[in-house]
């Protein structure tokens, strides 16, 4: 199956785990970070292509996006959809 975001994910995830920024690099970028184990008290995980993830937030139902880095590993930078 071809995947038109394929080279575009490849191409920021390896940008974001060459930074390998640590959560208060984050949050001056992008505002609320989340661990592994907060996401899951904010959102339900429905999907996820590397580097993004697909939640919906628990608190008003509302679905979007989030970025991540594989280590350590951080939520960031949601986008409503």
């Amino acid at each position: 199956m071809f995947d038109a975001t394929e080279a575009f994910r490849r191409e920021r995830q390896a940008e974001l785990n060459r930074q390998e920024a640590e959560r208060n690099q984050l949050e001056a970028v992008h505002g609320q970070v989340w661990d592994t184990k907060e996401i899951s008290i904010d959102f339900e995980v429905l999907g996820f292509m590397a580097p993004y993830v697909v939640v919906r937030r628990k608190s008003d139902g509302k679905k979007g996006s989030l970025e991540f880095q594989h280590s350590p590993r951080f939520y960031f930078n949601f986008r409503e959809d």
